[in-house]
């Protein structure tokens, strides 16, 4: 596994962010075939993954979509949202000026501070979490290489 080669606090978002893309570099690196994880549940001993429960290709796309947003930066605010939306029906403008005006009212109400901790801490929550899937991703595919031999 590639270790950060920046060092920083063990808690700072920066070596969450970096331990992120290395866990999913190595994941990368490690599954060379993909499809061998479609159908195959996250948490399970070899059933097949229940309708609508994520498989384990999905978490592999997932975690790769996400790296590429923390390795090289955020998508302008439009073309976010047209990715969000791209498989649903197209909302109206009007349903997502009310949506961006009840966000800006729900922030509006904590201060700037107050804001950075609630999305900081999140963000490192998140990063953490799917650090540990990706952690997980590639162990259950060296399982399943490891079967098939």
């Amino acid at each position: 596994m590639q270790v950060p080669t920046k060092l920083y606090p063990k808690n700072c978002l920066l070596t969450v962010m970096d331990r992120y893309s290395a866990t999913v570099r190595n994941m990368e690196q490690m599954v060379m075939i993909p499809s061998l994880l479609r159908d195959v549940p996250l948490n399970g001993q070899g059933q097949q993954a229940q309708d609508g429960a994520p498989d384990l290709y999905k978490y592999f796309t997932m975690l790769k979509a996400i790296r590429m947003d923390v390795d090289h930066g955020l998508l302008p605010r439009q073309e976010w949202w047209s990715k969000v939306a791209g498989g649903r029906a197209h909302e109206s403008d009007h349903e997502a000026a009310e949506t961006e005006d009840e966000e800006e009212r729900v922030l509006g109400k904590l201060d700037l501070e107050a804001q950075f901790h609630l999305h900081f801490s999140s963000l490192h929550h998140i990063l953490t979490n799917l650090t540990l899937k990706a952690e997980e991703v590639t162990r259950k595919y060296q399982e399943i290489m490891g079967q098939a031999m």
